[in-house]
């Protein structure tokens, strides 16, 4: 009976192909891999030719999505080795580390200081004179042609010498040991045990004697084991992605470089050229100009800067240099290009169908085929056009996840316009299969689960906490956009009891925008949105009656909260209003509370200049009207800074007003000359906050108006403007009344 430890880095390419070498050579009857025993079962799966790397085995506690544990894998991780090597030659192969029935079940709290770890390959790496750990890892492992298992086994317990491992530790590895005594037991001749480096000499114990003499014994580990908490999980294979790979930072460790360490192992000939070709296939895929002898130049450069740093091959930063001083020129721009797309790599796995889901994974899936959109690594862009079926449907299928809190698809702005285009950008990350096992309870399918969650929402959970009003306008927006009418008529009650009993007019005017989109959206989608007018228009009806007492008697902060809200309603009237305005109509009542309430006494300036503002742009007022009104909101009796407030809001709207309206500008320059200096310091603020937010052209205009009016006025004080030449401007005015074909001068 022999027992092999074979001590490897998790995720190296160098001891993965050595590995499958060294297997090939001791022709283990038994495989032990470190990793959760739960997914012994699941191991046969890895023959499945649909089962493609990078992947990841799932432990989660049912009900719990905190506790959930991975296990990633790539084609170059020597455990995926291990077990490609054990299901190809048929031989049992079984995961040795502790359970994750057990650590699953003690999740350390948030105060809880993380064990202080020795990094093995740091101190390694010291020790021969290297201050970056992964490069001598890639010029004594990597770069050779074999691994030199014994001598790692060696050097890892000159490193573990008086090293006391933490309870953590100390427990994986006696179940480390008791799976290999139970293997032993089994009559078991050749075992072969693929573990991570460290725990080499915990579980290997002397060279010469038989396997155990030094170790700890059976009956240390079982007391050492002994009481463990424990909770009930299950296991399942997930894709995973370079990119998680690369940010991973739980087991195993990550890898800076997963692309490239994939490159490594699938092309043991001549890595560097190859690689520098595909670099410059890839920089000539976005039109860039790099052609054969940029390539050569790039390699020779490469071997040369290793042969001056006295390594053994070129590695990624040799190649990266190359790729940046030859095939970029210099610009890392590209460079950043090359990084996202090879050294991190944008792969993502796959798992067959015989694997074990739940039924909403299983349903999500043959959504995704039948919506034709496949999930990805890196981040893509889609525009949808939701008169079409299918862009539709897939609208409806990312809103749905939405609902479930799956952010498989970000909505961004959209670059057309009208209420029928979306913008989207998708990316899959391996968290959302736990979120989907999590959402498993809402339903079996995504719009069932969907529907459930929905219901959840509209009557607070569990807890059955209050829901704010705007929440719920906007869960029915997100009803309709995500065609769920089977949810829509509960989530419509409830909004409607809530509607009726709050007394809060800004509760109602944060909330009736999106009941505004709402009801849009169930016209332009086609989607039955029966009683969204109704209640709409009893949200609009309540917050005329009651604007006027919201609006009075705030001070500074409040009424700019209040200003964002009636700019908000007011866009949703207009959004709301298809025919003509009449008293009855919803911009008729809109403007008829803004008309009641804009010429009361106790309104903050910022306030009452927004209403002036927002009745000009509707035709209600004249320019005369608000010249008045200008007038007695700049005159002596109001303090500066409420003069300062009232233009504010007056014009919040643009400036393009003050360039039209000579009148207005010149009240406006009027009040601001004849501030004292240090008044005219204190409102600097809000005057700077008011004219910054102009457009560039727009303070241009407004300044050269401002220059001509102190001209005009100048030279009407002094006596020295031009005189009119009557018999000259005779000429031009026959020229222009014949052009109009009149005679005369009406």
């Amino acid at each position: 009976m022999s027992v092999s430890v074979l001590g490897v880095r998790h995720h190296g390419p160098g001891s993965a192909r050595s590995l499958r070498e060294e297997l090939t050579r001791l022709k283990p009857d038994i495989v032990l891999i470190e990793g959760p025993p739960e997914a012994d079962d699941l191991v046969g799966l890895a023959a499945d030719p649909e089962l493609l790397p990078p992947v990841a085995l799932l432990a989660h506690v049912p009900g719990e999505s905190s506790k959930a544990a991975f296990w990633p894998f790539a084609v170059f991780s020597p455990e995926w080795q291990a077990i490609r090597h054990a299901v190809e030659t048929a031989v049992p192969v079984r995961f040795c580390d502790m359970p994750a029935a057990h650590s699953l079940a003690a999740v350390p709290g948030e105060d809880e200081a993380p064990a202080v770890r020795t990094d093995p390959i740091g101190a390694l790496a010291r020790a021969a004179g290297y201050d970056d750990p992964e490069r001598w890892w890639e010029d004594a492992v990597e770069h050779r042609g074999d691994t030199p298992f014994q001598v790692i086994a060696e050097a890892m317990a000159e490193v573990r010498d008086g090293h006391v491992p933490d309870e953590e530790e100390a427990r994986r590895e006696a179940f480390m040991r008791r799976a290999i005594r139970t293997a032993v037991r089994e009559g078991f001749e050749r075992i072969a045990v693929v573990c991570g480096a460290w725990h080499v000499p915990a579980l290997a114990g002397p060279r010469e004697g038989a396997w155990g003499a030094g170790l700890p014994t059976a009956k240390a580990d079982d007391a050492l084991l002994r009481g463990l908490p424990k909770v009930k999980v299950e296991t399942t294979w997930v894709p995973w992605t370079y990119g998680r790979l690369a940010a991973w930072s739980g087991y195993g460790a990550g890898v800076t470089s997963p692309g490239w360490y994939h490159h490594l192992f699938s092309a043991p000939d001549r890595p560097v050229e190859r690689w520098l070709t595909e670099a410059a296939a890839t920089l000539r895929a976005e039109d860039l100009p790099v052609s054969s002898a940029h390539v050569i130049e790039a390699v020779r450069l490469a071997h040369s800067l290793a042969t001056l740093r006295g390594r053994p091959l070129a590695g990624l930063a040799e190649a990266t240099e190359a790729v940046r001083a030859v095939l970029c020129e210099g610009d890392d721009l590209p460079v950043e290009l090359v990084q996202r797309r090879m050294v991190v790599g944008e792969r993502l796995g796959a798992v067959p169908e015989s694997t074990p889901m739940v039924p909403l994974q299983r349903h999500l899936r043959q959504e995704q085929r039948r919506v034709r959109l496949k999930p990805e690594a890196l981040d893509r862009e889609y525009d949808l056009d939701l008169r079409k079926p299918l862009d539709l449907e897939r609208s409806r299928l990312l809103h749905r996840l939405r609902l479930l809190d799956i952010g498989w698809g970000a909505p961004r702005e959209s670059r057309g316009k009208g209420t029928f285009r979306e913008s989207w950008t998708l990316t899959w990350r391996p968290e959302f299969d736990v979120e989907l096992i999590e959402a498993g309870v809402w339903g079996t399918t995504v719009p069932t689960a969907a529907v459930a969650r929905v219901r959840d929402l509209a009557r607070g959970g569990q807890e059955g906490r209050e829901v704010p009003l705007a929440t719920l306008t906007g869960l029915v927006e997100r009803c309709l956009l995500a065609d769920l009418p089977d949810a829509l008529p509960y989530v419509i009650g409830v909004l409607s009891e809530r509607a009726a009993l709050d007394g809060d007019v800004t509760h109602l005017m944060a909330a009736f925008p999106a009941m505004v989109r709402a009801q849009r959206y169930g016209d332009v989608r086609g989607t039955p949105a029966e009683g969204l007018a109704a209640v709409a228009d009893a949200m609009l009806t309540r917050i005329c009656l009651g604007f006027g007492g919201a609006a009075s008697g705030l001070d500074e902060d409040a009424a700019r909260d209040l200003l964002k809200h009636v700019d908000a309603v007011h866009a949703a009237v207009a959004l709301l209003q298809d025919a003509p305005a009449t008293e009855e109509s919803p911009s008729g009542r809109w403007l008829g509370a803004l008309r009641g309430v804009s010429g009361r006494s106790g309104l903050p300036g910022v306030i009452e200049g927004r209403l002036t503002r927002i009745l000009l742009d509707a035709g209600d007022l004249d320019t005369g009207q608000v010249g008045a009104a200008m007038a007695r909101a700049m005159s002596a009796g109001h303090p500066p800074a409420r003069a300062a407030a009232w233009v504010e809001g007056f014009l919040s709207g643009g400036g393009l007003l003050l360039v039209h309206d000579a009148r207005l500008l010149a009240l406006v320059d009027e009040w601001l000359t004849g501030l004292a200096p240090e008044t005219f310091v204190d409102v600097l603020p809000l005057l700077r906050r008011t004219f910054g937010a102009f457009a560039a052209p727009e303070r241009r205009s407004i300044g050269s108006r401002v220059r001509s009016l102190g001209t005009r006025q100048d030279t009407a004080e002094t006596g020295d403007a031009e005189e009119i030449d009557e018999e000259r401007a005779a000429g031009v005015t026959r020229t222009v009344l014949a052009l109009l074909g009149r005679t005369e001068i009406a």
